[in-house]
């Protein structure tokens, strides 16, 4: 339970030490997992974490593969066919993670994991199970929830329950109706026992030591909420990315359409960091693999329960996180693979109008009249606001209101000070361009793409802009004067934008040439 310090405000936990907490570091022998790993054998499919490799199929074989295949996008066949205990191999890791130890003064959490899975296969279900059995330590993993958000798998009912029965400290939650990731997930935070909320996905496998850095982190700043680093593990061969020490550190991103990205530290977190157990600051994350403090969770305002399914729950908790005190971190030595499809496997009803009104609702919440950029580039989504059809916001309009949130300014300015901020109104803008006060055009649907004229030639086209964020700046080519006479002239080559047939061209400029005569509309 959160406690009330002295000056008013809410205290997650605490770091100070407790009397009776003894000193030093845990021991490998107190971290010991639940479950020990079975011998293995080195030349089984998939072992170390190495791609499953197909030998010659029969019909069936290549029939039940392919089946597998359409229905999970992903190998079926290769999951059923590697151990569900399958060793990832030698830890990889940087060796500062690999000889971190953890102070037993405050100690680690408690957690419970919770993994919400609809219609998963059942031996990619179980395998994630087992790999946070023969990893996470037994001192501090007190269950594992399965939250069945509405199977029809006739293998993911009884058959399910009873082999999970066997594993002690397993259980499976289940919602009647399929309601979709925050539901599911909520339904299991409920139902947690855990100081720490642990969510994975139901496709995973943990490597060597990821749980105890997440712990470590809340145990040390209760505000945070920690991701581990998220390698692949490859959809069509489950071959497991091991983590390797001078690879490049990465962070969540957003662009103005509210996607989700990745991109490489920029050089000044780099810096920041002293060695490689620090944890990296990101401005959003994937909001599929991460710890949290229940308490904290709770606090902050869960999930917006009014999202339906899935899409926008994890920008709309990177931005309340960030704006409400708190802070997203990954941590690198914390290290669990995923498989990651190009397509998802699930459908409802009304798929992308569902996503939509749900980033609708966190930009009416969150961004303040930064939604005007987010409802200008994406018309499915000014529509929903101007129908007024995504729900009431009362509610998070109060949390944020109670928790004395900032403003999605500061966000920018404070949190992603490396992100390009577009004009909340541009000087002008037409259905599809805009010209900025830097003196772009841009094209609004896609607003990281500038009308551009190419150095030693007349031709103009549609480049990435050069102006993207922190440390950049207009150039030239890309800088464009909108005149009283309604010309566009690019300062750089004295010539005005011109039409000629398809393709736009600068020419001298000549006040008669209707070709050079631009509005926006």
């Amino acid at each position: 339970m959160a406690r009330l310090k002295t000056n008013g405000t809410k205290d997650f936990g605490s770091t100070r030490r407790v009397p009776s907490c003894p000193n030093g570091f845990y021991t490998e022998d107190e971290l010991k997992p639940h479950l020990k790993r079975p011998p293995q054998n080195p030349r089984a499919p998939g072992a170390d974490g190495r791609p499953f490799v197909s030998q010659r199929l029969t019909v069936e074989e290549r029939i039940e593969k392919s089946k597998g295949f359409n229905k999970h996008q992903f190998n079926q066949f290769a999951s059923d066919r590697i151990s569900l205990h399958r060793d990832l191999g030698k830890d990889t890791r940087h060796p500062d993670c690999v000889e971190q130890k953890f102070l037993r003064c405050p100690g680690l959490p408690t957690t419970s994991v919770i993994i919400v899975f609809h219609n998963e296969a059942f031996s990619t279900l179980l395998r994630t199970v087992y790999s946070v059995l023969h990893t996470a330590p037994a001192a501090v993993l007190l269950e594992i929830l399965l939250v069945d958000d509405a199977s029809t798998d006739d293998d993911l009912k009884t058959r399910l329950d009873d082999y999970v029965r066997q594993l002690k400290i397993v259980r499976v939650l289940r919602q009647r109706k399929w309601k979709g990731l925050t539901a599911a997930r909520l339904m299991g935070a409920q139902s947690a026992q855990g100081q720490v909320l642990t969510f994975l996905d139901s496709h995973c496998e943990c490597f060597p030591g990821w749980l105890e850095p997440l712990l470590a982190r809340i145990a040390e700043q209760p505000s945070a909420v920690v991701s581990p680093t998220i390698p692949s593990i490859n959809k069509d061969n489950l071959e497991f990315t091991k983590p390797v020490p001078i690879a490049d550190q990465y962070r969540g991103n957003f662009d103005w359409w509210l996607n989700f990205g990745w991109e490489v530290i920029p050089e000044e977190e780099r810096k920041r960091r002293k060695n490689e157990t620090y944890p990296v600051r990101s401005p959003t994350f994937a909001g599929g693999l991460f710890s949290v403090s229940k308490s904290y969770f709770e606090h902050i305002g869960t999930y917006d329960n009014q999202m339906e399914f899935w899409g926008g729950e994890n920008l709309e908790m990177s931005f309340r996180v960030w704006q409400c005190g708190g802070q997203l971190e990954i941590i690198p030595c914390s290290v669990v693979g995923h498989i990651f499809r190009e397509v998802s496997p699930h459908t409802f009803p009304n798929k992308i109008t569902v996503i939509t009104r749900n980033l609708v609702r966190l930009a009416e919440v969150w961004m303040d009249d930064y939604k005007w950029v987010f409802y200008r580039t994406h018309r499915e989504a000014s529509s929903i606001f101007e129908e007024n059809s995504f729900g009431n916001v009362t509610e998070r309009h109060e949390l944020r209101k109670r928790l004395k949130c900032k403003s999605f300014s500061w966000y920018l300015n404070n949190v992603y000070p490396e992100a390009y901020v577009p004009d909340i109104r541009p000087v002008m803008h037409g259905q599809y361009f805009e010209y900025t006060s830097r003196q772009e055009i841009r094209l609004s649907s896609a607003i990281h793409f500038c009308l551009h004229v190419t150095p030693g030639s007349d031709l103009v086209s549609l480049e990435h802009c050069q102006l993207k964020g922190k440390g950049t700046t207009v150039g030239p080519e890309q800088v464009w004067i909108f005149t009283k006479k309604n010309r566009l002239r690019n300062p750089s080559s004295g010539k005005c934008l011109t039409v000629l047939g398809e393709l736009l061209y600068v020419t001298s400029c000549n006040t008669t040439n209707l070709s050079q005569t631009w509005i926006f509309t």
